[in-house]
C-alpha cells in the first residue's frame, strides 16, 4: 500500500516549491503570484528506502476572493480524506493568519497524522520568530527554507515516522483490477454489470460514490479483485474544481491495483482530464484498457470503431500500444471482452523474457540502427536484461548512458513491443554503465 502525503496551506507559502524539492524535479510552476499553480500536482518522493506519493493541493485552488477560503477548506478536507500524511505549510514572515486558524481547527479534528511546517525560516531572527507557531498545539513543528533546502532532510525523517505499519490485510495474489474515469462515465454501472447486482449506489449524479471498495469477483472462470474508485462528492457549487477531487481520488485507486479500465465516455471522447488520468497510470507503470463507455448511444457507420480508436490513440500518444474495447454498462454490451482483455493485460505485465533470447534479438536490432554518435563518441551497447520488477522494466548495458536520448530509447521500446506482446503495458528502459 502506496502512502500519500498531501501539503495544504494558504496561498503563497511555498507549497510547491516543497513540492518540486520532495519530488526532485521542478514540475511545477513556482512563481510569486499566488494562484500559479495549475499543473498537474502528483509526484514520487522516496526517503530512506520507503517510497510514497506526494500531492500539492495548490494547484487546484480557484483564485477568486469570495470562494477562495471555501475552497481551501474544501481541498483540506479532501485531503485528509484522501492522504495519510499531512504537511500543513505555515510562512514565518506573516505569522499566524485566520486562514491559518481555520486550518488548523479543520486539521486537529480529523485526528490524522499532520507535520506543521513553517516555511521561509533562513536566518536566527526568523528561527526565534517560528516559535509563535507552537501556539496552533501541533506535535510535529519542522522549521524550513524550501527555496534553499534547509530542513528538509527533518522534515522527510517526520514523515517517513509518521507512517503506519502496514495493516496486514489478507488480500490473495490475484489481479486486482480498478475501473477509473472522469466523475459520471459510468463507473458504477460498469462495476454493477459486472457484478449483477447493485453493489454500489448508483444515481447518475457527478460523485455519489464515496468509499474504494475491493470486491472478490469470482464467475465465468474469472478470479479477481474489482477496486471501485470511490467517484466524487457531489458538486456543490459549479465553481467546485472537480479535476482536483477526481485526480486525488483516481491516485489512491491507480496505486491500488494492477491493471486500470479507463472509462471514455463515448459521447464525450477523450478530454483532458482522462490524459492526465492516463499519465497516472503510466507514471505508476500499471496496465491499462481503455473502455469507451455509452456506446449504444453512438450513431454507428462502417468505420466507426477504427476511426474512433485511432482518435483515442492520437490523444494519448506516444503510448499507443493499448486495447480499446467498445462497451455499454446499460446494454451489457461486450463487458465480458473488457474483463478478458484485462486479464490479457495482466499477464503481459507479468511476461518475463530470458536473458538469452532478449540478448539475440536486441543485439541484431541495434547492429541495424545504432545510437547516433554524440560529440564524436560512439555509444556500444553490449548487453540487455529484463529487471525483477512488478513490471516490464529492462537495463541496457553500455559505455555512455548519459548520450542515448529519449527518441533511441522510444525505437528500443519499439523492438521489444513487436517482439512480445506487451499490449496495454507501459515498459521502461534503463541505459546503466557496463
Amino acid at each position: 500500500m502506496n502512502n500519500i502525503v498531501a501539503i495544504v496551506g494558504r496561498p503563497n507559502v511555498g507549497k510547491s516549491t516543497l513540492f518540486n524539492r520532495l519530488i526532485e524535479s521542478r514540475q511545477a510552476i513556482v512563481d510569486g503570484v499566488s494562484g500559479v499553480t495549475r499543473d498537474r500536482h502528483y509526484g514520487k518522493c522516496e526517503w530512506n528506502g520507503k517510497e510514497f506519493s506526494v500531492i500539492d493541493t495548490g494547484g487546484y485552488v480557484l483564485n477568486s476572493d469570495d470562494i477562495f477560503e471555501e475552497e481551501i477548506r474544501k481541498q483540506v478536507l479532501l485531503a485528509i480524506d484522501e492522504s495519510d500524511v499531512i504537511i500543513f505549510m505555515v510562512d514565518v514572515t506573516t505569522g499566524i493568519t485566520d486562514m491559518d486558524d481555520s486550518v488548523t481547527e479543520v486539521l486537529r479534528r480529523s485526528g490524522k497524522k499532520v507535520v506543521l511546517v513553517v516555511n521561509k525560516v533562513d536566518n536566527i531572527q526568523r528561527h526565534y520568530d517560528a516559535n509563535i507557531f507552537y501556539s496552533l498545539g501541533f506535535d510535529n513543528l519542522c522549521m524550513i527554507s524550501s527555496i534553499n533546502g534547509s530542513g528538509t532532510g527533518e522534515l522527510l525523517d517526520l514523515i517517513v515516522e509518521s507512517f503506519q505499519k502496514p495493516i496486514s490485510e489478507k488480500i490473495e495474489d490475484i489481479p486486482k483490477i480498478a475501473v477509473i474515469g472522469r466523475p459520471n462515465v459510468g463507473k458504477s454501472s460498469l462495476i454493477n454489470a459486472f457484478l449483477g447486482e447493485e453493489r454500489n449506489i448508483v444515481t447518475p449524479v457527478a460523485g455519489t460514490t464515496r468509499d474504494s471498495i475491493f470486491t472478490r469477483y469470482n464467475k465465468y472462470g474469472y478470479d479477481f479483485y474489482l477496486v471501485d474508485t470511490a467517484g466524487l462528492r457531489k458538486k456543490g457549487k459549479v465553481t467546485e474544481n472537480l479535476e482536483f477531487y477526481s485526480v486525488m481520488r483516481s491516485i489512491r485507486a491507480i496505486e491500488n491495483s494492477d491493471i486500470c479500465m479507463l472509462l471514455i465516455d463515448a459521447k464525450r471522447g477523450v478530454e483532458a482530464q482522462d490524459v492526465n488520468i492516463m499519465n497516472l497510470i503510466q507514471r505508476n507503470n500499471k496496465g491499462v484498457v481503455v473502455l469507451v463507455n455509452k456506446w449504444d448511444l453512438i450513431e454507428k457507420e462502417t468505420k466507426t470503431v477504427k476511426i474512433y480508436t485511432e482518435e483515442i490513440k492520437k490523444k494519448f500518444s506516444p503510448f499507443v500500444d493499448f486495447p480499446v474495447v467498445f462497451t455499454s454498462a446499460i446494454t451489457k454490451q461486450r463487458i465480458h471482452k473488457a474483463l478478458e482483455t484485462s486479464i490479457k493485460v495482466y499477464e503481459n505485465r507479468k511476461r518475463r523474457i530470458s536473458t538469452s533470447k532478449l540478448n539475440d534479438l536486441m543485439l541484431e536490432a541495434i547492429n541495424k540502427y545504432h545510437p547516433p554518435a554524440i560529440k564524436g563518441k560512439f555509444i556500444k551497447i553490449k548487453y540487455v536484461t529484463q529487471l525483477p520488477t512488478a513490471y516490464p522494466a529492462f537495463a541496457f548495458f553500455c559505455n555512455l548512458p548519459q548520450y542515448v536520448k529519449e527518441p533511441y530509447k522510444r525505437y528500443l521500446e519499439n523492438q521489444i513491443r513487436e517482439a512480445f506482446d506487451y499490449n496495454g503495458v507501459p515498459i521502461k528502459i534503463y541505459l546503466r554503465n557496463k
